[in-house]
């Protein structure tokens, strides 16, 4: 692999390229950039891993961009493919190709989901060289013939860890299969530990080259970990009142578990007095661009949002990230509070701790590898205090479980009533059992039975 270099006039791009990039006022690599660059243009295979706001996005598509230049293909097909988990993700990249297209005239189709279908199959039928697609959707233009991969050249995987944990598994693999053999594939994550995702490196890519972003926590190294002990739903809403009045914040980005309580929530702020937008799943395409517009221009300072909106979103001047619902997994947090602190400014992660999520602070603690501090909320002061004692990883230590020791002077149980045993094992629904009589009817002498009932003898008046 080649030596890093420390501008991007050293990598030898094509003269479009380096005019792309001084209009941009891109001077100067990233880490990411350094070391994948080099490697994509040598033709290797790549599996890096790099998150969000290190400038992976460039990383890949600069290489491909001018091996399009330097070696034009005869063939009409699309020529790369880059996958995304995300809708927001893949405008994103789109956004990158476009702000090259004026310069090296490559064209781009963006196919998500929540865009009409057959406008989408119009737009490919113009065979541009990029195709930047979420799975669920690029499978069913495969499945409809509208599209096929049998001239391309480069399948980028970007946020593969993300695709594997929305379910995506099956979707990459009939994708990779359906796609032209003779291609270069590159895969971008955030963590190389899954399992899943070192099988389909396996089965996916040729002999690849590992590169892993040696700046991934200085990345992160502007934003400010905070977190508030809370007590319950009430307290929060209390708090993140209190935060929203007394911060500075230019843009905040309130993130929950679920889309119900990001629906929720953005009534309650908006009780509250303040102006808030919405962000899930369950969108519309259009609503999360019109959501997306108002909240860049300034019309709303806080947007509610689940992890829809953790990756792929680079909003400039969002000062604050609030954790209402802690993340579940430490790459969650990671990309959250990675919405805040990009392109060198600082930024703000405030987390709202509940007795159940101190274990996942804990974790979250040790991936980004400092101690969060904790704040009051003016105002307000919860009952819980933290745990009484912590593990050496910082999280909760619970109490030993010890087997219950029977009595010294404990006499057995010698007498067992019906009553103890009758209901024992009985399903509820069907009520207690009835009770068996004392005298049980003496069974009829069938020693001589032809079949017929027993004969029974009239009794006299």
């Amino acid at each position: 692999m080649s030596e890093p270099t420390t501008t991007f006039s050293n990598f030898n791009f094509d003269q479009k390229i380096n005019a792309a990039l001084a209009n941009l006022n891109l001077s100067e690599p990233t880490a990411i950039q350094q070391q994948a660059i080099p490697t994509i243009l040598e033709g290797r295979e790549v599996i890096a891993s790099a998150q969000t706001g290190t400038g992976k996005t460039l990383a890949f598509l600069l290489p491909i961009m001018q091996k399009m230049l330097t070696q034009p293909s005869p063939r009409t097909g699309c020529r790369a493919l880059i996958l995304t988990p995300t809708r927001e993700l893949a405008e994103q990249i789109g956004q990158q190709i476009k702000n090259f297209a004026a310069h090296v005239h490559l064209n781009y189709t963006l196919l998500t989901g929540g865009a009409e279908f057959k406008y989408q199959a119009a737009l490919l039928r113009k065979n541009p060289e990029f195709i930047v697609a979420t799975p669920g959707r690029l499978t069913d233009h495969l499945r409809r013939n509208s599209t096929d991969l049998n001239d391309l050249e480069f399948l980028v995987f970007d946020e593969a860890d993300r695709m594997l944990d929305l379910g995506f598994k099956d979707d990459i693999e009939a994708i990779a299969e359906q796609a032209n053999d003779q291609r270069q594939n590159l895969l971008f994550s955030a963590t190389l530990e899954n399992p899943q995702l070192v099988r389909i490196a396996q089965s996916i890519l040729d002999n690849p080259v590992t590169i892993k972003d040696r700046e991934r926590l200085k990345s992160n190294s502007n934003i400010t970990h905070q977190f508030v002990l809370c007590d319950d739903e009430k307290f929060k809403q209390k708090a993140i009142d209190q935060l929203l009045k007394t911060s500075d914040f230019e843009k905040c980005i309130v993130f929950t578990n679920t889309k119900a309580q990001a629906n929720r929530l953005r009534g309650v702020l908006d009780y509250l007095g303040h102006h808030a937008g919405c962000l899930h799943g369950d969108m519309t395409q259009d609503q999360r661009k019109q959501i997306l517009k108002a909240f860049r221009t300034h019309k709303f300072k806080v947007l509610v949002a689940t992890d829809v909106a953790a990756r792929g979103l680079d909003i400039t001047g969002v000062k604050g990230v609030i954790q209402y619902d802690m993340a579940r997994s430490t790459e969650d947090y990671i990309h959250r509070s990675g919405r805040t602190g990009r392109a060198g400014a600082t930024g703000l992660s405030v987390c709202f701790i509940c007795a159940p999520d101190w274990n996942n602070k804990a974790r979250c603690e040790n991936a980004v590898g400092e101690t969060f501090t904790k704040i009051s909320v003016p105002g307000l002061t919860a009952k819980y205090k933290g745990p009484e004692k912590l593990k050496s990883s910082g999280k909760a230590a619970g109490k030993k479980k010890t087997a219950s020791k029977p009595e010294k002077n404990a006499k057995p149980k010698n007498k067992v009533r019906a009553r103890d045993t009758q209901n024992k094992g009985r399903p509820k629904r069907f009520g207690p059992a009835p009770k068996k009589s004392q005298t049980a009817e003496k069974a009829p002498d069938r020693s001589l039975d032809d079949g017929f009932a027993p004969f029974k003898k009239a009794k006299k008046d």
